[in-house]
């Protein structure tokens, strides 16, 4: 059953271009990784430093899979490193 999973963060403005980065890498990378879909990036016209990414996923196997990947946790972990708190990750199924 496909799923979606949303990842809300806030930056601070002078990580702007990093962030930035780092997010088109990490899409890079999970586009290759099995069960992928689709994904986009979205930032708030609100917030400039709010971001919203969305990736749709075969199964939560899948995204949990990905989720584990050492790749990514790096990744990741440098992203966290740019926020202003701690991302809100939230996971959705289709009915």
């Amino acid at each position: 059953m496909a799923i979606r999973v949303l990842i809300e963060r806030r930056m601070d403005p002078e990580n702007e271009a990093a962030l930035s980065s780092l997010l088109m890498r990490l899409r890079s990378k999970a586009m290759h990784a099995k069960g992928y879909i689709s994904g986009e990036t979205l930032r708030s016209l609100e917030d400039p430093n709010e971001y919203l990414v969305i990736s749709t996923w075969n199964s939560l196997d899948d995204w949990r899979r990905w989720e584990a990947e050492k790749e990514r946790q790096e990744i990741q972990s440098q992203i966290d490193s740019l926020l202003r708190a701690p991302a809100l990750q939230r996971v959705f199924v289709y009915e």
